[in-house]
């Protein structure tokens, strides 16, 4: 008996389910960040230009420092976040300390400054995690500076850089021909490229649950509306303020985005645009999905009060008829009869099935 009912109670209760909820909707900037510091970080250069590039990976944090000065394009990628290697990169190339806090911090807002000189972007990287069908997101921060650029992220395993990383090895390539600001610029396209990566996994989610909804609509289906819902929230989310984002750099009259780029940057507004409304397009979907269920569900109701008014009303005879002969008065109709029990029998029968034809006459069922 106590399995069975742990059994039930799982349905409406799933402990898994409570820890997405707090991880979707805990979100509390004014919070101490409370980060594991990885062991170790790594960090790749990419110091290049129209002939040349030096790949490399560095061993040491100040091994970096000479590429401040450097007569070509840097790009540093930082894979793991350590408070005081993050500091010391930021210390050297002018990073302001508002900036090294906000990459350090965690759940942050997709946001643009410009601070002393420099050009700071944050957002998030999204990825759809096929085992337990559920939208995943790293921080990522990107600073903008003279001839350089400097991006931070906490997973090397989940990077949606690789495209750039082979178009970096390939002379003559465009990101080799233009400066920092057209490299800044892609970092940012392959994120929000991607979102609508994520966005076609919920999509085939959702077509997937619908058809199921349509076929088998049962108490997993309402499960699942509902996971799906909570990956909606991080989706829109994530993507709502990038617009802001990217409209932020748009308007900036800093003099490391160069005039030619910005026609890039609007390629992304346009892009995070189109996400924003198949973002809004997949949370009315879902909204129709919890509909759908319901009609369903009041549905099978109907179809079972329905069914069970049939049958009452067709008993209904038969209980008249035995409640009349049942009474107790010395005197009732055929009660000596030899035939009087196969006639009452007989009329509860014909009755029911007369009752039958009319009900199917007029389409009731």
């Amino acid at each position: 008996m106590f399995e069975r009912s742990r059994k039930y109670l799982s349905y409406l209760v799933n402990p898994l389910e409570l820890v997405r909820t707090k991880k979707v909707l805990q979100v509390n900037p004014t919070v101490t960040p409370s980060r594991k510091e990885p062991d170790e970080i790594k960090i790749f250069v990419f110091d290049y230009d129209i002939n040349n590039a030096d790949i490399r990976q560095l061993d040491t944090v100040p091994d970096c420092f000479s590429f401040l000065h450097s007569s070509r394009t840097t790009w540093l990628n930082v894979d793991g976040l350590r408070k005081t290697d993050v500091e010391t990169i930021c210390n050297h190339f002018g990073v302001h300390y508002l900036i090294t806090e906000d990459i350090l911090s965690i759940g942050q807002r997709a946001k643009m400054d410009e601070i002393e000189g420099l050009v700071f972007c944050l957002l998030n990287m999204m990825y759809f995690n096929e085992k337990e069908s559920a939208v995943e997101t790293e921080q990522i921060s990107i600073v903008l500076g003279k001839d350089f650029v400097i991006s931070f992220q906490e997973d090397a395993a989940k990077d949606v850089f690789n495209p750039l990383r082979e178009r970096l090895k390939v002379a003559g390539s465009r990101v080799r021909q233009n400066k920092a600001d057209f490299l800044f610029y892609n970092l940012i396209d392959l994120i929000v490229d991607n979102y609508f990566v994520v966005m076609e996994k919920l999509g085939e989610k959702i077509e997937e649950l619908e058809e199921d909804i349509v076929h088998n609509a049962n108490t997993r289906s309402l499960a699942k509306i509902n996971m799906l819902r909570k990956e909606m929230i991080v989706l829109k989310r994530t993507i709502a303020p990038v617009r802001e984002m990217v409209s932020g750099i748009l308007r900036s009259e800093s003099d490391l985005v160069q005039e030619r780029t910005e026609k890039y940057f609007k390629d992304v507004y346009d892009h995070i645009i189109q996400a924003n409304e198949l973002a809004e397009n997949y949370r009315d979907m879902m909204m129709n999905l919890n509909d759908l269920y319901l009609s369903n569900v009041n549905l099978k109701m109907n179809e079972v009060m329905k069914v069970m008014a049939v049958v009452t009303c067709l008993l209904a005879p038969a209980t008249v008829i035995g409640g009349i002969f049942g009474m107790n008065f010395e005197i009732i109709p055929l009660t000596h009869n030899h035939w009087g029990f196969f006639i009452s029998v007989g009329l509860m029968l014909f009755i029911p099935i007369v009752m039958l034809r009319i009900f199917r006459k007029r389409g009731w069922f």
